[in-house]
């Protein structure tokens, strides 16, 4: 059974209390968002997302995406609902006000985003790829088709999509072979096929806005030569409606192992108008303005779709009678007892629990991060901010859909047999949560990304932001108390993260190749330190709330031992990653090409 109920108050912890003293908050241009408000923001959203977008979960799963004579219809409610989360401002939640948006941190808006990949994330793609499309216009756009595509997309009158990948190309962006030709009258002609478009047909607006990678004619070869246009479904007449189509068309949706309510499009380019978004030959910058926002939300689809396997789990645990406890019986009234009393049903739930918490209190730094980002007025503040949310991007994506994964199949799991079947309904989330790991750059990816490029840069400049507060807070409170445990564990997992840094910075300059074998073990485990910390700061937190009185208690206790759980069955995983990585690459790469 699919089981969600929005976790409001573990989000007003990570909003409110935890992240208060990380140097990303006190921003002018948000003071107006207090608590009070904020709160009020989440409880609607948590309404929305229970009551209209997760009922369509899994009938919009069985039903999935028709596609017709070039058309695609949504299944039976999601237009319904997504013209609700249109006229509720949802599509506007965090974008700038001058183009009709709400101005919201993006700490609440990332948190509006988990709960409606928690309860829909088919539907939640729509509206997301929206927001990314704006990010990157907004940026790189002039100002003329920003006044006039902006405010129809903010709005979600108009949706965005992003135009990448080629059937003979994937990551490898530089044999992209879409063609852009300039018109006289300042615009292009695109012809070319792209596939894997999510959102890039459907039936839920009135037009839809193509991101689209293409060469100039004269244009260099390899990513250096890709530039970014701008390409509407339909050209716009001057009123600001849909006008004739526009040589943009679906050849076929795909036909998934998930996600089947989101619409994946083969779409074909026949001379249709563009308009040049960014310079010349400079689309990968334009482009990646928009991946790297999305490269977030992915991570964040991980943790909503995590969180709804862990509650449906807890559920099904909670109901199913199956066995005897093995201290003694716990149903006396029963012919069983429920299957929560076991061990192993318990080491999977409170394993799922700490990833969910773990992932949301990251996200939560993250989001902060982006905001001083935007906001801050403080250049050194600024400046920190962009290093941090560059450093910590590839590790949101790839660790938060990497156990987003994992706790969607320890829910199969806890259900036995009847996870297997699709009337449980939670082998869905196994079936949906897996194209996090591949889309928006795959996993490995990331990893390369983080060791290749991020550690590298301004000679290191970009760790400096995340290893800083966590030294100085081990600094802060070493020696004898309740917290010592978790402060020794911390500071054994970081000195292992430090180790690994170096060993991967000295091997690298000899042979890229040792870089490239240990950057996955390298980005989990910056993963694990980052979550060790954050839960060292929590227990803080919430050690305090119970020595001087609270009337959530049960809250704070909770948290204090889902921390101790992370730092005793979770980040152990922090010194076999480091093991890991000390072996180098030779037995990665021993075999002969033809002995595999």
């Amino acid at each position: 059974m699919q089981v969600y109920k929005a976790p409001l108050r573990d989000m007003r912890f990570v909003l409110d209390e935890l992240h208060t003293d990380d140097g990303f908050g006190d921003i002018p241009a948000l003071a107006e968002f207090t608590p009070d408000l904020t709160s009020a923001v989440l409880e609607e959203a948590a309404r929305f997302s229970e009551e209209v977008l997760a009922p369509l979960n899994r009938n919009g799963d069985e039903e999935g995406c028709h596609f017709e004579n070039g058309v695609v219809r949504t299944p039976e409610g999601f237009k319904e609902a997504y013209k609700q989360f249109q006229e509720g401002g949802w599509t506007a939640l965090a974008s700038d006000p001058q183009w009709g948006g709400q101005g919201l941190p993006e700490t609440v808006s990332k948190l509006v985003e988990e709960m409606s990949c928690s309860a829909n994330l088919s539907f939640g793609l729509y509206p997301g790829l929206s927001h990314g499309a704006t990010t990157a216009l907004e940026g790189h756009g002039t100002e003329d088709l920003k006044r006039f595509y902006m405010p129809k997309l903010v709005s979600g009158e108009w949706s965005g999509t992003m135009c990448l990948t080629e059937a003979h190309c994937g990551t490898d962006l530089g044999l992209l072979r879409t063609k852009a030709v300039p018109q006289d009258d300042g615009s292009y002609k695109i012809t070319g096929a792209k596939i894997f478009i999510s959102a890039g047909e459907h039936d839920l607006t009135d037009n839809i806005i193509h991101l689209v990678l293409a060469r100039l004619p004269d244009a260099p070869k390899g990513v250096k030569g890709i530039s970014l246009f701008l390409v509407p479904k339909y050209l716009p007449k001057d009123d600001g409606t849909p006008g004739p189509s526009n040589g943009v068309a679906c050849g076929a949706i795909e036909h998934k192992m998930g996600l089947k309510a989101s619409a994946t499009c083969q779409m074909n380019f026949d001379d249709a108008t563009g308009w040049l978004v960014g310079e010349p030959n400079k689309g990968m910058n334009a482009m990646f303005t928009m991946m790297n926002t999305e490269r977030v939300s992915v991570g964040i689809q991980g943790l909503g779709v995590g969180e709804a396997a862990y509650q449906s789990a807890v559920w099904y645990a909670k109901d199913r009678l199956q066995g005897r406890a093995l201290s003694g019986v716990k149903n006396p009234d029963g012919p069983a007892d429920p299957i929560i009393v076991h061990p192993d049903v318990r080491r999977m739930l409170m394993t799922m629990r700490a990833y969910n918490e773990g992932c949301r209190a990251l996200s939560g730094w993250v989001a902060r991060a982006l905001d001083a980002e935007k906001h801050a007025t403080d250049p050194a503040v600024k400046q920190r901010a962009e290093d941090f949310t560059a450093l910590m991007t590839p590790v949101v994506k790839a660790m938060f859909t990497d156990l987003g994964f994992e706790s969607a199949n320890l829910a199969i799991q806890c259900y036995g047999g009847h996870g297997y079947i699709r009337e449980s309904g939670v082998e869905q989330y196994a079936r949906d949560a897996r194209i996090a790991m591949i889309y928006e750059g795959t996993n490995g990816i990331q990893a390369l990304d983080l060791v290749g490029r991020k550690l590298p840069a301004h000679t290191g400049r970009y760790l400096r932001s995340f290893f800083h507060p966590v030294s100085n807070f081990i600094e802060e409170n070493k020696g004898e108390g309740p917290m010592k445990p978790m402060i020794d564990g911390l500071e054994r997992a970081f000195g292992a993260l430090q180790l690994s840094t170096a060993t991967i910075a000295e091997r690298g300059l000899r042979d890229p190749e040792e870089a490239g074998a240990a950057s996955a073990d390298y980005l989990r485990l910056l993963g694990l330190v980052a979550m060790a910390y954050l839960y060292a700061k929590a227990t803080k937190i919430a050690g305090m709330k119970l020595l001087f009185g609270t009337e959530e208690k049960s809250f704070y206790d909770a948290k204090i031992k889902t921390a101790t759980y992370f730092f005793e069955r979770i980040l152990p995983d922090a010194t076999a990653r480091f093991l890991s990585i000390k072996a180098g690459k030779k037995s990665m790469m021993a075999l002969d090409q033809d002995q595999f």
